[in-house]
């Protein structure tokens, strides 16, 4: 694994001692990057050695942080064929461990935790991330100290308290989980690993990066759609990207990056739209797909300007559509998803009939976690789709019997 050489702001690019636990830019609260020495690794490290590597995120050791791994077998989840559109390629997150792709960002995290040699991990939300840190930190020996919307999934909540996690559930949404971490950690002594106010989330999520362009062959795709919350996986495969391109494994070439947001919550599609640098906080935030219900992303000038640099765009989806489209892809595809993932496919079809994307142009959907940890979500959902008129009392029989 690799040496850090140092942790950068993305803000002022200050370069912060890998030494000792870190969170943003003291100067000015900036997300910080992990950087390595890829000229050195470089001339070590080819792709083609990559080939006879275990089947984990961590057969990209040399440029994660050098820690002994606390892993669940997290990574290298299948990218899968669209057997409705021959070029599209769905990468399924919902068969990593917990179930979704935050498998990936917490196994680093609490990885780095275990090596700083903290005790307490606190973490605010929307249900899958809160999943992952009780499963990593339990296998880690953690504390792992979890605040939930109160309406989160089900599946998260028994999960959660299986793992031995402290769980406070919140009459709110997750900034409201947020602030109370905020107000709460200093006392309580816990190290918050909030969506990037921590550097190594993102070391985990940018293997959704490696992985796609290693499982097409060592070729970047023509487009990437993400469902975007905290937008962490979207910052992370970017940061991958360069990564690479420095690695001599790809050229500078870049596929569009594409948010996708419901329309209940879509602070980053409406900055996109506005042509702002930063998002406003999305006000009365409300969808189905719960991991899309973040009113105000910490990193949202990054993602703002990835999709600047990409040529990419911000597309919202209906809490309607997003169910529609879970639907078939489970009856075309056999692939239940997440409802934050079918938000996927929803903008690859407006994408493709606006003319954004071409059918031949090869693009990958995220399905970010699976549907069954849904499954209370979508039954409600189904259930009122379903629902059949009252019963009438009807007077009279017809017919002789």
């Amino acid at each position: 694994m690799a040496k850090i050489t140092f942790l950068e702001c993305t803000r002022c690019g200050e370069h912060l001692s890998p030494d000792q636990s870190q969170t943003v830019c003291p100067r000015d609260g900036g997300v910080l990057f992990v950087r390595y020495d890829l000229v050195s690794i470089k001339k070590s490290l080819k792709r083609e050695s990559l080939a006879d590597r275990a089947p984990t995120m961590w057969r990209y050791r040399e440029v994660l942080p050098e820690a002994t791994p606390v892993s669940l077998g997290e990574g290298f989840t299948p990218l899968l064929r669209s057997r409705e559109y021959p070029n599209v390629y769905i990468k399924d997150e919902g068969l990593n461990p917990t179930g979704s792709f935050k498998a990936r960002g917490l196994s680093a995290a609490v990885t780095m935790a275990r090596v700083y040699g903290l005790k307490k991990l606190a973490i605010p939300s929307a249900g899958n991330a809160a999943s992952a840190l009780a499963a990593y930190s339990a296998a880690a020996g953690i504390e792992a100290h979890i605040f939930m919307p109160k309406d989160v999934p089900r599946a998260n909540l028994v999960e959660c308290r299986s793992y031995g996690a402290h769980v406070t559930l919140v009459d709110g949404l997750i900034s409201d989980c947020a602030r109370l971490v905020g107000e709460r950690k200093q006392a309580e002594g816990w190290f918050d690993v909030s969506t990037l106010k921590e550097p190594f989330r993102v070391e985990g999520k940018k293997t959704m990066g490696y992985e796609a362009v290693e499982q097409l062959g060592w070729k970047v795709p023509d487009g990437i759609i993400y469902p975007t919350g905290g937008g962490v996986g979207l910052i992370g495969m970017w940061k991958a990207f360069e990564e690479m391109e420095a690695l001599g494994w790809i050229g500078k070439e870049r596929p569009r990056m594409v948010t996708v947001q419901a329309s209940g919550c879509a602070p980053i599609v409406k900055a996109w739209d506005e042509h702002k640098p930063t998002a406003e906080a999305w006000a009365n935030a409300a969808t189905v797909a719960a991991g899309l219900r973040v009113p105000k992303a910490y990193g949202d000038y990054l993602m703002l300007d990835i999709l600047r640099k990409s040529q990419g765009t911000a597309v919202s989806a209906s809490d309607q559509e997003i169910m529609e489209a879970m639907q078939h892809w489970a009856r075309t595809e056999g692939l239940f998803a997440a409802p934050e993932g079918a938000a996927a496919l929803v903008a690859y079809r407006k994408l493709l009939a606006g003319g954004f994307f071409r059918s031949s142009d090869a693009v990958v959907l995220y399905n970010t976690g699976s549907g069954l940890k849904y499954v209370d979500v979508i039954a409600q959902y189904t259930e009122k789709e379903t629902a059949r008129p009252a019963a009438r009392q009807i007077g009279g029989i017809i017919g002789p019997y």
